[in-house]
């Protein structure tokens, strides 16, 4: 099987992936720029945050197979399918990865755990130590999106004797989770919490309008794609304190341009895009045994898991 992996990546990462699959394999890692050097003979593209379109996809008659992490937003699947190569997400898969982040951003949110550690490593005299956090047990946890990560972080907050509601373009039944409209959701939520695919449906879906619904107490977390939120709203909502923070790890460009108002805003936590790979830099150890074994079926004739289309 050649594999071609594009993105960047630190050659620490590099070296764990190539260790990821088989010896025989021939695996590249290149970023999009030196792609053209290897797309002839290609088999199965893993594009890390990069589009894949027809100019792509024309360099690579080799091509079989796309296999992407959860979101495949970044390819064209009707030209995929229009020249014959198969699209696999991975679903799923980093899942945990993903609730956990969610989870950790909420509670540093609540506990103050950025500003309390800053406080300490600065030597501040104690008298100066001001701040208002939470218990998030009795809170709303308002939930947009009820697949593989939602789901499992409406039981988490079940399980932290949160109140959880829930919006799915489909209706879903959970123990415990009570489905409401997104205005309804708005409107009682403490924390909103996103985790729904981008798609022409849900871009700016949390625009001003939404704000001008939420609690002037309540937190944003997106942990999904950045065009999900008006980012141009989330910002006037934070600096006006229509809304009273957000725990952000993905943005509408990335990375997260250096003179973004978000980096200078004191209500607001950020991470670089991070959640779903917690075991380096750009790197999640279940994601590419996943990758290495649905591309190994598919090199045997076998179905492929997760066939987008």
């Amino acid at each position: 099987m050649n594999v071609l992996i594009i993105g960047d990546f630190p050659s620490k990462t590099k070296q764990e992936i190539y260790k990821a699959f088989p010896q025989e394999w021939q695996v590249h890692i290149t970023d999009l720029q030196s792609a053209s050097l290897y797309l002839s003979t290609a088999e199965a593209i893993i594009p890390e945050h990069v589009p894949v379109n027809s100019s792509l996809l024309k360099q690579a008659p080799q091509l079989k197979i796309i296999q992407t992490g959860a979101g495949y937003d970044n390819v064209d699947v009707a030209e995929c399918t229009h020249r014959g190569v198969k699209v696999c997400n991975a679903a799923g898969v980093n899942a945990n990865a993903v609730v956990e982040h969610t989870l950790a951003l909420i509670l540093s949110w609540f506990k103050n755990i950025p500003y309390l550690d800053q406080f300490m490593k600065e030597q501040q005299p104690a008298s100066q130590l001001t701040y208002s956090g939470a218990e998030i047990a009795g809170k709303t946890l308002g939930i947009i999106g009820l697949g593989n990560i939602g789901e499992r972080l409406a039981r988490i907050g079940l399980a932290l004797n949160m109140n959880v509601l829930a919006f799915n373009h489909h209706p879903r039944h959970i123990s415990g989770v009570r489905m409401v409209d997104l205005s309804t959701l708005y409107k009682n939520s403490d924390i909103i919490s996103l985790h729904i695919a981008a798609t022409s449906v849900t871009h700016h879906l949390i625009d001003y309008q939404a704000f001008q619904q939420m609690k002037s107490s309540a937190l944003l977390v997106n942990t999904s794609r950045g065009s999900i939120v008006d980012e141009a709203a989330l910002i006037s909502a934070l600096q006006t304190h229509e809304i009273a923070g957000a725990c952000l790890d993905v943005f509408e460009q990335e990375p997260l341009p250096i003179n973004s108002p978000l980096r200078h805003l004191s209500n607001v936590i950020l991470t670089p895009h991070t959640a779903g790979l917690p075991d380096g830099v750009k790197f999640h150890r279940r994601r590419y045994e996943f990758f290495k074994e649905n591309l190994t079926r598919f090199a045997k004739g076998e179905e492929s898991e997760n066939l987008v289309n």
